[in-house]
C-alpha cells in the first residue's frame, strides 16, 4: 500500500477519496485549510492544516509522499465566469507550483481531478470518449485542460508520472448548496427550505451524474504506478435533463417545487454524456448507484440532524 496525500482533502470529492483511499489499506494525508469541521470518516487519516496558495504549506504536506491527489480548486465555474484570470492567478499557477514541489519531493505520481463535465465543449458525439478533441469555453474548463498540459509538460521535463481523471457531474452527501456548483444538492436546498428552482435554460440540457462514493472508488483505483493512459473519463455513462432530475427530486422528496427558469449563460454546454468504457475496460469499476438512489441518499443526508 502507499503514502498518498490529497490535496483538497477536506473538500466534497476530496473528502469521498480520503475515505476510498483509507479504505483500500493506503496510509492518507488529508491536506486543506479546515476552516470548518473535517469532513471525512476515515479515523486513521493524518491531518495537514495549510494553504494551497502557500508552497512552504504545499512542501509539508508533499514530504515523503508517494502519490498526490490534487483535488482542490479555487473557482468554481460560476465564480470564474465572469473574472477568467482568477483561474490563471490561483488555480493554474498553484497548479504548476505543487507539481514543481512534487518533483523536489520524489513523489511518484499525481492524480489530477480534472472536468469531464465541460472540457469537451459542444460536441454532436451521444457520448464523447478521450479521442474527442477538448473546446471548452469556459474560464473553470480552459483552466482544467492548461493544468493537463502542464502536467505532460512535467511528464516529459521530469519524468512525473500522473494521470488525469475528467470527472462528469460528481454529487451527494457533504456537497455544500452554497458552494453554487452542484445542481442536485442546490435543487434539494430550494426543496427543503420551500425556495424557488433556478433553470437555467429550458431544461433540456443533459449532463451525466455521478454519484460522489463511486466516483470515489474509481478514483482510488488510480493509486497505482502506471496505467496504460494518462487521461480517463469518470462518469456514469447516462445521461439526464435537468428537467428529469427535477422530476427525481419531486418524487424523492414528495414535495411541491416552485421553478423560475433564466436565461442559460453563453458558455454552458447543451449535451455532456461520457464514454467510460477506457477505464471499465481496464479497472473494471462502473457506476453502481442509479440517480433515483443517489438523489434520495443525499436527501436523507441533508435532512438529517447535526
Amino acid at each position: 500500500m502507499a503514502k498518498c496525500v490529497v490535496v483538497g482533502g477536506n473538500g466534497f470529492l476530496g473528502s469521498h477519496v480520503v475515505d476510498a483511499l483509507a479504505a483500500a489499506g493506503h496510509e492518507v494525508t488529508a491536506f486543506d485549510r479546515f476552516s470548518g469541521d473535517v469532513s471525512f470518516a476515515s479515523a486513521d487519516t493524518r491531518i495537514v492544516v495549510g494553504d494551497f496558495l502557500n508552497q512552504a504549506d504545499v512542501r509539508g504536506a508533499l514530504a515523503g509522499q508517494q502519490y498526490v491527489f490534487h483535488f482542490l480548486s479555487t473557482t468554481t465555474p460560476a465564480s470564474s465566469e465572469n473574472d477568467p484570470m482568477l483561474d490563471v492567478r490561483t488555480n493554474i499557477a498553484a497548479s504548476i507550483e505543487l507539481f514543481e514541489v512534487a518533483c523536489a519531493a520524489g513523489v511518484e505520481r499525481v492524480v489530477f481531478a480534472s472536468t469531464g463535465g465541460a472540457i469537451y465543449g459542444d460536441h454532436p458525439e451521444p457520448a464523447l470518449d478521450e479521442s474527442v478533441l477538448p473546446q471548452p469555453v469556459s474560464p473553470y474548463a480552459i483552466g482544467k485542460l492548461a493544468i493537463e498540459g502542464y502536467l505532460r509538460y512535467f511528464r516529459r521535463k521530469f519524468g512525473l508520472s500522473s494521470v488525469s481523471l475528467r470527472i462528469s457531474n460528481p454529487y451527494g452527501p457533504r456537497q455544500r448548496a452554497n458552494k453554487r456548483q452542484g445542481v442536485v444538492p442546490i435543487f434539494l436546498h430550494h426543496a427543503l427550505t420551500g425556495t424557488p428552482l433556478t433553470v437555467f435554460g429550458d431544461g433540456s440540457m443533459v449532463r451525466d451524474f455521478l454519484y460522489v462514493e463511486d466516483a470515489a472508488t474509481m478514483i482510488a483505483a488510480t493509486a497505482t504506478p502506471e496505467s496504460r493512459f494518462d487521461t480517463y473519463n469518470l462518469g456514469s455513462g447516462e445521461g439526464h435533463s435537468i428537467s428529469e432530475v427535477i422530476d427525481v427530486i419531486r418524487a424523492v422528496t414528495g414535495l411541491p417545487l416552485e421553478l423560475e427558469y433564466q436565461p442559460a449563460p453563453t458558455t454552458f454546454v447543451e449535451r455532456v454524456v461520457l464514454d467510460t468504457s477506457r477505464f471499465t475496460d481496464e479497472f473494471d469499476i462502473r457506476s453502481a448507484v442509479s440517480l433515483e438512489e443517489g438523489v434520495r441518499r443525499t436527501w436523507d443526508d441533508m435532512r438529517a440532524p447535526v
